[in-house]
C-alpha cells in the first residue's frame, strides 16, 4: 500500500490500540525487550553494515557516533523499556470531574493522540525508544529514520513490530518508511496522521514545519547556555561546563555559550582556557574575552550559532539581567543553566529565562526523557503548547470529554427550568 493508504488504515485502526489494556501494553514492551537481547548479534551484524558504509562515505567522527549501536546502547534501551513498564499508565486517567447537575456528570480523561508520525536522525536506539513510548501511550507510529542506519532500523523495526503483534497489539499498530520519497507523502497525510515529530537538524526542522499542515511538535535549535555568576564554585564550575559539552558534543542539550560574570573573568576565564585545552574543547570568544585569553575572536551576531562539535562561545556579562537578555535574545529555548551559590540571583533566572529547561547547578545534558525517568523520549519541544522539554509519555496524550446524562436536555436550561451546579466531584 502507499503512504496515504497506510496512514488511512492506521488512523481507522488506532481506536482499537487505545482500547488495549495497559497489561497487554506492557507485555509488549516485555517482549520487545526480550527479542532484542536474543537477537543482539544479528542487530549488531546490521550496524555494521551502516558503520562501514558510512566510514566509506567519510562520515565524520561525531556523526560515526551517533550511528553506533554497539552493546551498550542496547542496554540503555532496554534499561528504558524496563523503565516504560513500570510506569503508571498514562491513559483512561481522570483529571477532572465535575456535576453539571443532578445526574449530570462531565469527566475529562487521558486518551493517546492517535496516529504520530516520527522522523528522526541516524541514531539506531532513538528508533527503540520512540517506538516503545508510542506503544505505551496507545499511539500507532510512523518511523522514518536516517538512511544511514538503514540496516540497523530495519533489524531493529522487524523485531519490535513482530514482537508487539504477538502480544496482541493491531497489525497496524507501526509502519516503518524507508525510502526518503515517503517523506513528501508522509507531510501530505494530513487527514489521516494527528502529530509529526521531526528530529535533525535546524534546516530540516524548518522543511518539516514550512511544508504540511498536520502539527508538528519539536525544535529547530538547541543554542543551551551557561552563566558562571559571581558567586559560582569554580571548582564546580569547569567539571560541570566539560561535562555538557563534550560527554556528547553532537546532542541538542550541548551547551554552546559559557557567559561568564566580568568580575571574575581575569580569575575564572585562564582556569576555563585550560579546561577546554585539556578537553580538547576550542575556545571562541569575544573581543574582551580574548584580551584575557588566547582565542578566536567572534562577532556578537555569532551567538546564534548551534556548533554540534567541541567548540564553545564565551562573553562576558555584568550580571544576571545580562546573562537573561542575552539568553532570551540567542538562546533557542532548550535548556540553560546558571552556576551560582546566590539563592536570589538563581530564583532571578529560572524565572525569567523563558527555556523549556532551566538549570542551577547541573549539567544541560541532563535534558532527557530517560535521566527524567520518562522512559526516554521522542524528542525535546521548545513549544509552549501541548508539551514543552523532553517528550515522554504524557506530552504523548491529550484527553477527551465525557458527559453523561440522563436525558439532559439544554432547552430545560437555557428556559430556566434547571439550572446548573456546577460541583467539583473529588478525584
Amino acid at each position: 500500500m502507499s503512504m496515504k493508504e497506510n496512514a488511512h488504515q492506521m488512523k481507522i485502526d488506532s481506536p482499537a490500540l487505545a482500547a488495549t489494556s495497559v497489561e497487554q501494553r506492557n507485555r509488549a514492551l516485555e517482549l520487545i525487550a526480550q527479542a532484542l537481547e536474543a537477537n543482539a548479534e544479528a542487530i549488531f551484524a546490521a550496524n555494521a553494515q551502516d558503520m562501514d558504509a558510512a566510514a566509506a562515505m567519510g562520515v565524520t567522527p561525531q556523526v560515526l557516533k551517533r550511528l553506533k549501536f554497539n552493546d551498550a546502547k542496547l542496554r540503555d534501551v532496554i534499561d528504558g523499556i524496563h523503565q516504560l513498564i513500570g510506569l503508571p499508565d498514562p491513559l483512561g486517567k481522570i483529571t477532572l470531574a465535575r456535576e453539571l447537575d443532578e445526574g449530570l456528570v462531565l469527566r475529562r480523561v487521558s486518551c493517546p493522540i492517535g496516529v504520530i508520525g516520527v522522523i528522526f536522525e541516524a541514531r539506531p536506539d532513538a528508533l527503540v525508544q520512540i517506538s516503545t513510548l508510542c506503544l505505551k501511550s496507545g499511539n500507532c507510529a510512523i518511523l522514518k529514520g536516517g538512511k544511514e542506519t538503514a540496516h540497523t532500523n530495519r533489524a531493529l523495526f522487524d523485531i519490535i513490530k513482530e514482537n508487539a503483534v504477538a502480544a496482541g497489539l493491531p497489525e497496524s499498530c507501526l509502519l516503518q518508511a524507508e525510502s526518503h520519497d515517503e517523506i513528501g507523502e508522509l507531510l501530505a497525510c494530513d487527514h489521516d496522521v494527528d502529530l509529526l515529530i521531526p528530529r535533525g537538524s535546524n534546516d530540516f526542522v524548518r522543511y518539516i514545519m514550512d511544508n504540511t499542515k498536520i502539527p508538528v511538535l519539536g525544535h529547530a535549535d538547541g543554542i543551551c547556555h551557561i552563566y558562571v555568576d559571581a558567586k559560582a564554585d569554580q571548582d564546580m564550575a569547569l567539571p560541570l561546563i566539560i561535562d555538557a559539552k563534550t560527554q556528547y558534543a553532537a546532542a541538542c542539550n550541548a551547551v554552546e555559550t559559557i557567559l561568564v560574570n566580568r568580575t571574575i573573568a581575569s580569575e575564572f576565564l585562564p582556569k576555563l582556557a585550560q579546561a577546554c585545552a585539556d578537553a580538547g574543547v576550542k575556545v571562541r570568544g569575544t573581543q574582551e574575552v580574548a584580551g584575557i585569553i588566547a582565542c578566536e575572536t567572534m562577532g556578537e551576531d555569532e551567538f546564534a550559532t548551534e556548533y554540534l562539535d567541541l567548540i564553545l562561545s564565551v562573553k562576558l556579562v555584568e550580571d544576571v539581567e545580562e546573562a537573561i537578555d542575552h539568553i532570551n535574545r540567542f538562546g533557542s529555548h532548550h535548556t540553560d543553566c546558571i552556576l551560582t551559590s546566590d539563592d536570589a540571583v538563581s530564583e532571578r533566572f529560572m524565572q525569567m529565562v523563558d527555556s523549556a529547561g532551566v538549570y542551577r547547578n547541573a549539567s544541560t545534558r541532563f535534558a532527557d526523557g530517560f535521566r527524567y525517568g520518562f522512559g526516554a523520549e521522542v524528542g525535546i519541544s521548545t513549544s509552549k503548547i501541548h508539551a514543552r522539554g523532553p517528550v515522554g509519555l504524557e506530552g504523548l496524550v491529550t484527553y477527551k470529554y465525557r458527559l453523561t446524562g440522563e436525558g439532559h436536555i439544554v432547552g430545560d436550561y437555557a428556559s430556566g427550568v434547571r439550572a446548573f451546579s456546577h460541583k467539583d466531584i473529588e478525584l
